[in-house]
């Protein structure tokens, strides 16, 4: 106990402590934070009329950051399999950083959940026994089963991990290294099940197709790593920890497969719903070309578009690829370019039309815009603090019986 609470004192004092630029960009943070716990009030108080959402679209911006969350949480494990997998010297090094990126995405999932309920005071009917769970029947209480569940192998793989190295005392691979494998099964579980949870929907014929959990996993493991890339970037140009560019070049590879297949997919779906087009096909028709004279959402589509064929060009590319000043640009194309794919693109037009025939547009309000980002920010905030102290303690600057040293 006296050990445990040394590790939560040093490493909290490890990570309040920086220079300008990392009270900066968390003061930044924290401005969007405070105008996030306004917009929940406004919620909260006036009710969810303040969003854009409808009886009609019920699920909007909201709902898209949890799918697409849910994607990079299981993108993670494209750290930890090669590391454990294939022993890559590279990702070993690096694969605690992947994990805490792993509890960060499941935290904002959660996070936004809150902010989609209306009455956040209900949730305890997702709790089980004393809730009305209704498991094995429902697929939203097995996405929640396996959510909490990865949320919680993840934690324990990754602090065990950081307590071996801060006490110095060897990992008990016995029940460590079946816990690892576990969790990245599990990694695959998330996502599918939440794949699941939309493409179970006979009433909503643009999700209610075989191929999406597979969509689901491919665009997982190209914007998680998209998103691992540039942090780890950060990392090398803002700390001493160095991480090898053998492990980046891996991420890469991993990124250019899985986007290619993902745009490889959406090609097809675009080509059997629109070949033969039937009125099962006007979702994805309104999404690209609008109806009825609706058009809100095709400069969505074709954005998006626009970002991942671009972003797979330039993965193509050797010098794009190879060169880590320009190796961020294709990656925040993909990650911006199925950030949308899996929002404003795949749950909105789903509603549209409603089972009876009704075209209702959506589109976020000021609220919902303000309360996106402020979750955004309060999941970086949790990042950089995850990050940094786990970076403190795989360098040697937080262990136990000794002085933690000054962060940058």
């Amino acid at each position: 106990m006296r050990q445990l609470i040394h590790f939560a004192a040093d490493y909290t004092g490890y990570v309040l402590r920086g220079g300008a630029k990392f009270y900066a960009w968390m003061g930044a943070l924290s401005l969007l934070i405070a105008g996030m716990t306004y917009v929940f009030y406004l919620q909260n108080t006036e009710g969810l009329i303040v969003t854009g959402m409808t009886s009609q679209i019920h699920d909007g911006l909201y709902f898209a950051n949890l799918v697409f969350l849910v994607g990079v949480a299981a993108g993670a494990v494209t750290i930890v399999f090669p590391a454990y997998a294939y022993h890559h010297e590279g990702m070993h090094k690096v694969a605690v950083l992947g994990e805490m990126l792993a509890i960060t995405a499941v935290i904002m999932v959660t996070m936004f959940v809150f902010a989609h309920m209306g009455r956040p005071d209900r949730l305890w009917h997702m709790i089980p026994i004393i809730g009305i769970y209704n498991f094995p029947h429902s697929m939203l209480a097995w996405d929640v089963l396996v959510l909490t569940g990865y949320l919680i192998l993840n934690f324990v793989c990754g602090f065990y991990y950081l307590w071996c190295k801060y006490t110095g005392k060897p990992i008990n691979r016995k029940w460590f290294m079946p816990v690892v494998w576990i969790a990245i099964v599990w990694a695959l579980s998330i996502h599918t099940v939440t794949a699941f949870l939309i493409s179970t929907m006979p009433a909503r014929p643009m999700w209610f197709h075989g191929m999406m959990p597979i969509r689901f996993i491919t665009t997982a493991f190209a914007a998680g790593p998209a998103l691992i890339i540039l942090a780890f970037l950060i990392v090398r140009k803002n700390t001493r920890f160095w991480i090898e560019d053998s492990a980046i070049r891996l991420l890469t590879a991993i990124v250019t497969w899985c986007l290619g297949i993902a745009l490889f997919l959406t090609m097809s779906e675009v080509v059997v719903e629109l070949y033969a087009r039937t009125e099962h096909a006007n979702g994805l028709y309104y999404l690209m070309l609008g109806l009825h004279g609706l058009t809100r959402l095709v400069p969505w589509f074709w954005a998006s578009v626009i970002l991942m064929v671009g972003s797979f060009v330039l993965f193509l590319i050797p010098a794009f690829r190879n060169d880590m000043k320009l190796l961020p640009i294709p990656c925040v194309m993909a990650f911006a370019g199925i950030w949308i794919e899996k929002g404003m693109g795949l749950v909105v037009p789903g509603f549209i039309p409603t089972p009876i025939g009704e075209v209702t547009e959506y589109y976020p309000t000021f609220v919902e815009w303000l309360m996106t980002l402020g979750i955004w920010a309060f999941g970086f905030f949790i990042l950089t603090i995850l990050l940094k102290g786990a970076i403190g303690i795989l360098q040697g600057e937080i262990k136990y019986g000794g002085q933690a040293a000054v962060a940058k």
